[in-house]
């Protein structure tokens, strides 16, 4: 039996400023989800990122039964403890806090995927005997560095970048100036996977259930629009035996014409281009989630 969209909560980051309205980014998508039926509540994110307030960060929240985040991403600690806030207050994400953690972090989901994604070697914290321990697994070639859930590829040769992972010390330079961009939000440890050459933008997937529901650009290239013969089906069946309710999945296309998995992320706090129609998002809740 389908589920009326009107049971499921949607919830959303407050704005900083103005605490009773919708944060700007995710306002088109509230606007699409309150003219669809939904309920649509506010969270105070930056209440969630802090030790111990996830009561005050849902306490705006009063309508009960199951619900879908749409916001800024959260470390799996912080969701963990945000899904037991809203637990207490007789609301259920359709994310578990282990859904979200087996989606969010590369090691949890990287042994189900690994024969369509780079290879990828990773380290428990920023230790540089584990690191270069990484590095000699690959062997020899070029690298991509990124930790549990992100990359710095917007500093792609001082932060991302690996051109030979038998350089050592120029690895951990890359490391370095890695960890000292993420900071705080350095989660897990160093992944280090092989370089691949892709040829095409890459193209962002959405999965309600282990079905394909959307495909559409990526957020950083907005215009660049999914060639027609990429066919998510081919691996629909990898993605759903992963058991993960709402999830993206980004793929791009390597110089061998293979389209391969860069990404695997939680579909919550995914980011929409701007090119997508929030409405097209909305739907996907609509049509893909199940009783």
């Amino acid at each position: 039996m389908t589920r009326r969209l009107s049971s499921v909560i949607l919830l959303v980051p407050a704005d900083v400023i103005h605490p009773s309205r919708v944060d700007e980014h995710f306002a088109a998508e509230a606007d699409a989800a309150r003219a669809a039926g939904m309920d649509v509540a506010l969270v105070d994110h930056d209440a969630l990122t802090r030790p111990d307030d996830a009561d005050e960060a849902v306490r705006r929240v009063r309508a009960r039964g199951e619900a879908v985040y749409r916001g800024w991403m959260l470390r799996s600690d912080q969701y963990a403890a945000f899904d037991q806030a809203l637990r207490r207050r007789n609301v259920t994400l359709r994310t578990s806090a282990e859904q979200y953690r087996r989606a969010h972090e590369l090691p949890r989901w990287y042994s189900a995927l690994s024969d369509m994604t780079p290879r990828s070697i990773w380290t428990s914290g920023t230790d540089r005997t584990a690191f270069d321990r990484a590095l000699r697994e690959l062997r020899s070639g070029p690298a991509v560095l990124r930790d549990y859930t992100k990359s710095m590829k917007h500093y792609w040769h001082e932060a991302a970048f690996i051109p030979e992972v038998d350089d050592a010390d120029g690895a951990w330079r890359v490391a370095t100036r890695f960890q000292e961009l993420r900071g705080e939000d350095m989660t897990g440890g160093f992944v280090v996977r092989r370089f691949e050459n892709f040829l095409s933008a890459e193209v962002r997937t959405w999965w309600v259930d282990g079905r394909c529901r959307l495909i559409g650009p990526h957020p950083d290239t907005p215009e660049d629009m999914p060639p027609a013969e990429l066919d998510p089906i081919v691996v629909g069946h990898t993605i759903a035996r992963l058991g993960l309710p709402f999830v993206t999945a980004d793929f791009a296309l390597r110089a061998d014409g293979v389209w391969r998995l860069v990404e695997l992320g939680d579909g919550q706090v995914s980011d929409r281009p701007k090119t997508m129609r929030p409405e097209a998002l909305i739907t996907v809740f609509h049509n893909g989630f199940r009783r």
